[in-house]
């Protein structure tokens, strides 16, 4: 496809530089590999190259439109776009403090300053001498990790496919990265997973006695303070079913008790036979005939 006429369906303005910037770097891609070996079709390829023409010259993009046009879905687009940047080398230099204004987490600059360095230091002490010179850090993929996990470990939400899509990495990169940094930095951005007592906090202790939606179990169990919330749900279910138990038990018996007194034991209920009576049909010569009365006093004249 002519890439005017398929700036045209992505909806872009007209300018003469972003039609060429995106001509370069599909003839970088070209160049590099071909579409069957990216994975991609040569229509997915030019709108990727178009999507960082834009980024690159600072000029607005949809990426929902890039996304039609394409064919595919939003997530291989997102993949399919870090594996281009970083194959054309258009790796883009992500700052703390651009990301702390963007997501509105200006009060994670320090932290995560301070959790990369560890991590730095972390990563390098833990490699052989012969390697600690050729270790990089200079992706903008360890940043945004430090980024995420920091605001995660402060409970602030920060939206992780928006931070992949500016420091464009991949869904495995980001997940990687987002490892190795818990298992060296835990106590810096770990988070318990384990529930604490809400008894044993001491920290803002008086709003949580301030609170009465807060105190509701105390009241469950002002009566023995030794007895837990989930001690007291098995003894109700315990009485429960005890009371279900007297309740059979009563019903059977009851029912035992009304057939031993109905029937007793070899008691056979005597039959009787019933009588046959028929009524006996008089014959036709017996039947009494009734006539009129002029035929009797007529046969009686005879």
């Amino acid at each position: 496809m002519d890439m005017k006429s398929l700036r045209m369906r992505l909806g872009l303005a007209e300018d003469v530089t972003v039609v060429r910037k995106a001509q370069e770097l599909l003839r970088l891609s070209n160049v590099h590999f071909n579409a069957s070996s990216f994975g991609v079709g040569e229509v997915c390829k030019s709108v990727l190259c178009f999507e960082l023409a834009c980024s690159v010259l600072q000029v607005s993009f949809n990426r929902q439109k890039g996304i039609r046009v394409s064919g595919l879905s939003e997530k291989a687009y997102v993949r399919s776009l870090a594996a281009m940047q970083n194959a054309l080398g258009l790796r883009l230099k992500v700052d703390i403090r651009e990301l702390a204004i963007q997501f509105g987490c200006v009060r994670l600059i320090n932290i995560v300053h301070k959790a990369l360095e560890t991590y730095k230091q972390r990563f390098v002490a833990a490699l052989p001498v012969s390697r600690r010179s050729s270790a990089d850090f200079s992706r903008s993929v360890f940043t945004a990790v430090a980024f995420y996990l920091s605001a995660k470990k402060h409970k602030l939400k920060v939206d992780k496919m928006k931070l992949m899509e500016i420091c464009g990495t991949s869904d495995t990169e980001f997940g990687n990265v987002a490892t190795s940094m818990l298992d060296l930095c835990f106590d810096i951005l770990g988070v318990e997973k384990e529930k604490r007592d809400p008894k044993s906090i001491q920290q803002n202790r008086e709003l949580l006695d301030v609170i009465p939606g807060k105190r509701r179990h105390d009241t469950v169990t002002s009566d023995s303070d030794s007895e837990s919330v989930p001690d007291l749900k098995r003894s109700r279910v315990a009485i429960n079913s005890r009371a279900y138990s007297q309740w059979k038990a009563s019903i059977m018996t009851a029912r035992q008790t009304s057939k031993t007194t109905a029937v007793p034991d070899g008691y056979r209920k005597p039959t009787k036979q019933l009588t046959l009576s028929f009524v006996e049909r008089d014959s036709p010569s017996t039947i009494p005939c009734k006539l009129p009365k002029d035929c009797v006093d007529a046969l009686s004249i005879q």
